[in-house]
C-alpha cells in the first residue's frame, strides 16, 4: 500500500507482489486510486477471502522499496523501515535510513531445500552486512543523485535517475522499474555523506550543505579497488558538492549557489597487494595501456559530466627513498602530457602538483598554498549561481534555467600548465576568482577540479577543504554577503568548515580505507597537543591496516552482490570461492607489470 495526500485527503494505491511463485517475481501495480474509506473496505474484502489461510497480517509498515534479490532461489524485498529527516534543499526533504528490513518474498510452502541452504544463508548474510543506517541518503522530490546545477539546468536528456553513477540501489529497483516502467514505489539511495548547519556571516543567515556522493561504478575496497579499469571508471570516485542558500522569509526569491570537486584514484592500472606482513604493500603499476585509452576514458567522462577545463591537482610525493609513489607520479604525468597532445589547446588537462606530505609540517602553509591552486581552478570553472522562487507548495521548479554554452561564465585566461611546470604556479602567484555583487542572471560552472593523492582519503580531504574555503568566500560574495570573497583561515567561518570537511574526510575513509582519515594538518589547526596526534594517526593506521588485511575481502564481496557485479547461479562457484576481483585486472605474473623497489 502507498499513501499520498492531496488537500489534506489521504489517498492510497496498491503494489500487489504474489508470494506464490518460489523463484519468479510476479509485482503488477493497481492503477485505481483509493480513499481512506475504500482503502480499508478493500483490505476487509481481501482479508474475508484468505480467511481459511489466515487473513491478512501486518508485516511492517515502510517508507520505501530499496529493491529486489535473488540469490539461489526466492526473491527478497528490501525496505526502508525508518526514516529521518536529515535536511532539505530547497524545498525538497532529504532523509537518511534510521531501520531497513530484508523480507523473503515466496510464502514457505512454495520453498524447495535451496531456499534453506548454507549459501543461501550466506549470501543473505552478505548482503545484510551492507548497513542501509550508515551514509545512505535519499529524497523523495529532489534528485539527491544530481548536482543543484544539473538539477535546475533541464538538458533534457531524458536518463533516468536510477540510471546515475551515484545511485547505489540501480540493479536492485532493477526488476520493479522495468515491469512498471515507473519509480514511484522506489527511493534512489545516494551513498557517502550529507551534512547541512546553518551558518552566518556579518550577521546574515545561510544555510550551508555539503554532499559527497560515491560511485558505484568500480566500487569496493582500499587495497581491491585501485586505479582505472578498461571503461575509464576509478576507484574511489566520489563528486563533492558544496550548496549556500540565502535564508530569506518562506515565499521570497532566494539566491543560491553550489560548487562541485570531484576526487578519484590515479586513473592508471595499477595495485597493491595486502599481506599482514607488510603494513605500506608494494606499488604494482601495469604498462599493459601503453597508450592511456582507460585513462583517456576517464578524463572525456569528467569533461562529458562537468565541461572543460579539467584540473587535475595531484599530492603524491616528489621525493622517496625507496621508490612508491613517485612510480604513480611519473607515469600519471606521462599520461597527462600524451593525451593532451590530442586535445585542442583550450580543452588541454590542466595538471598540477604538490607534494603535500612534504609540506605539511606547517600546516597554515600547506593550506595557504592549496588555497590559491583552489582559487586557480575557481578562476577557470567558476561557480553555479541562480536567484530562485519558491512555487506556492513550497517546491522548486528543477527546469526553471534553459542550459547553453553561452550561459557559462567567461574563463580568466590562463597558461596551458603541463607537468613540467605546474609546481611553480601552485606555490606561486595569485588568482582571484570574480564574483560581481550586482549579478542576478545564472552563472554556471564549466570544468572541475579533480584533486587525488595515492588513496584519496588523507591528504585529498584537506586539500578539497582548502578549496571549498575559497569556494565559499567567492559564493558569499557573489550572493551578497560579503564585501570581499576572501576568509582567512583564521576567520570562524574557516573553523566551522574545518570541523565539516574533517568529518566528511571521516566518513569517506571509513567506507573505503576501514579506518576515521588522518587529520594531522586539522589537529594542528586546532591547536590539539601533538603527542596526542601522534598517537591517534597511529591507532588509525593500525585499525586501516587491520581492516585492509583481515575485513575488506569479506566486506567487497558484500558490495558485488549488493551492486550485482556478482550474481549466484545454481550449479556455479559460490563468491567466496573466486579469488579477489582485484586480480582479474591486474594479475602478481602479469609480464607488463612494474613493481615498486623491494
Amino acid at each position: 500500500m502507498k499513501r499520498a495526500r492531496y488537500k489534506k485527503t489521504n489517498l492510497w494505491r496498491v503494489l500487489k507482489i504474489y508470494r506464490l511463485e518460489p523463484s519468479e517475481l510476479n509485482i503488477v501495480e493497481d492503477s485505481a486510486t483509493y480513499s481512506d474509506f475504500e482503502y480499508l473496505d478493500l483490505l476487509r474484502r481481501v482479508h474475508d477471502g484468505n480467511r481459511s489461510t489466515g487473513g491478512l497480517k501486518l508485516v511492517t509498515k515502510c517508507f520505501g522499496i530499496v529493491g529486489f534479490i535473488k540469490f539461489l532461489e526466492p526473491y527478497y524485498m528490501l525496505l526502508v523501515t525508518g526514516r529521518k529527516k536529515i535536511g532539505v534543499i530547497c524545498g525538497h526533504a532529504v532523509y537518511s535510513i534510521k531501520k531497513s528490513e530484508i523480507i523473503p518474498i515466496p510464502h514457505s510452502s512454495v520453498l524447495s531445500n535451496l531456499a534453506y541452504s548454507k549459501n543461501e544463508k550466506r549470501y543473505k548474510k552478505l548482503l545484510s552486512s551492507v548497513d542501509l543506517t550508515k551514509d545512505f541518503f535519499f529524497s523523495y522530490s529532489y534528485n539527491i543523485m544530481n548536482s543543484l546545477q544539473k538539477n535546475l539546468c533541464n538538458n533534457g536528456t531524458g536518463q533516468s535517475q536510477y540510471e546515475s553513477m551515484f545511485v547505489w540501489n540501480h540493479f536492485l529497483t532493477r526488476g520493479i522499474r522495468n515491469t512498471l516502467k515507473n519509480n514511484q514505489w522506489t527511493v534512489a539511495l545516494v551513498y557517502g555523506f550529507f551534512k547541512q548547519e546553518n551558518l552566518s556571516v556579518a550577521g546574515r543567515d545561510f544555510k550551508f550543505t555539503l554532499i559527497a556522493r560515491r560511485s558505484r561504478h568500480y566500487a569496493g575496497t582500499r587495497y581491491l579497488k585501485r586505479g582505472v579499469n578498461e571503461k575509464g571508471r576509478v576507484a574511489n570516485d566520489v563528486e563533492t558538492e558544496q550548496i549556500v542558500v540565502e535564508d530569506v522569509p518562506e515565499g521570497y526569491p532566494m539566491q543560491i549557489s553550489s560548487v562541485v570537486q570531484v576526487r578519484g584514484s590515479i586513473p592508471l592500472f595499477w595495485s597493491q597487494e595486502t599481506s599482514w606482513m607488510n603494513i605500506k604493500p608494494d606499488i604494482i603499476l601495469s604498462k599493459k595501456d601503453k597508450k592511456y585509452e582507460a585513462t583517456r576514458l576517464h578524463f572525456e567522462n569528467l569533461a562529458k559530466r562537468y565541461g572543460n577545463p579539467i584540473i587535475v591537482l595531484n599530492l603524491i610525493k616528489t621525493n622517496e627513498k625507496k621508490p612508491r609513489e613517485t612510480i604513480l607520479r611519473a607515469e600519471f604525468s606521462n599520461a597527462i602530457r600524451f593525451i593532451n597532445k590530442d586535445l585542442s589547446k583550450e580543452n588541454r588537462l590542466k595538471f598540477l602538483s604538490y607534494d603535500l606530505q612534504k609540506h605539511s609540517r606547517k600546516a597554515i602553509n600547506a593550506l595557504q598554498i592549496l588555497g590559491r591552486a583552489g582559487a586557480y581552478a575557481l578562476s577557470l570553472t567558476g561557480i553555479f549561481y541562480c536567484q530562485v522562487t519558491p512555487k506556492p507548495e513550497g517546491l522548486l521548479n528543477l527546469s526553471c534555467i534553459e542550459r547553453s554554452d553561452d550561459d557559462y561564465p567567461q574563463n580568466l585566461s590562463h597558461k596551458n600548465e603541463d607537468a613540467e611546470t605546474v609546481d611553480r604556479e601552485v606555490s606561486s602567484g595569485s588568482h582571484v576568482p570574480s564574483a560581481n555583487l550586482s549579478i542576478k542572471v545564472p552563472i554556471l560552472q564549466k570544468g572541475v577540479l579533480r584533486t587525488n593523492c595515492i588513496d584519496c582519503l588523507d591528504r585529498t580531504n584537506v586539500a578539497q577543504y582548502a578549496y571549498g574555503v575559497v569556494a565559499l568566500g567567492l559564493q558569499l560574495k557573489t550572493l551578497g554577503l560579503l564585501k570581499s570573497p576572501n576568509i582567512g583561515l583564521d576567520n570562524p567561518l574557516a573553523k566551522d568548515l574545518m570541523g565539516i570537511y574533517e568529518t566528511m574526510g571521516d566518513t569517506l575513509a571509513l567506507q573505503y580505507g576501514g579506518s576515521a582519515a588522518h587529520n594531522k594538518i586539522f589537529c594542528e589547526r586546532r591547536g590539539q597537543w601533538r603527542a596526542a596526534t601522534q598517537s591517534q594517526e597511529f591507532l588509525r593506521t593500525l585499525q586501516r591496516y587491520y581492516s585492509n588485511t583481515y575485513v575488506d575481502a569479506e566486506k567487497q564481496n558484500a558490495i558485488n552482490v549488493f551492486l550485482g557485479h556478482f550474481q549466484p547461479q545454481q550449479g556455479k562457484p559460490a563468491l567466496w570461492e573466486l579469488d579477489s576481483d582485484q586480480h582479474h585486472i591486474i594479475g602478481i605474473h602479469d609480464p607488463n607489470v612494474i613493481e615498486s623497489a623491494k
